[in-house]
């Protein structure tokens, strides 16, 4: 085997590692919340969670305080903020 695909096979295998470890992270972040809710109105430009009606990815909302875009909070603390109304 030569150099060249020894670096590709072992850059493709860091990748995989590092990838899986984003993920596990992440789910490990989301979980260790304890309950959430989803918070409409309150998200920034840039900074919702999740999709609506008008996109499909979290991170795409345009301005700020939108009522359709979300984002999760704590369980009780979106009906303590101005502005914000509970997902069902």
């Amino acid at each position: 085997m030569s150099t060249d695909n020894k670096k590709s096979i072992m850059g493709t295998a860091i990748a995989a590692a590092l990838s899986v470890g984003m993920i596990t992270v992440t789910d490990t972040a989301v979980a260790g919340k304890g309950p959430v809710e989803k918070c409409l109105g309150i998200a920034k430009a840039g900074m919702n969670d999740c999709g609506t009606s008008k996109h499909s990815c979290a991170g795409q909302s345009t301005k700020d305080g939108d009522p359709t875009e979300w984002i999760f909070v704590p369980k009780g603390t979106c009906s303590k903020i101005v502005g914000g109304k509970v997902k069902k």
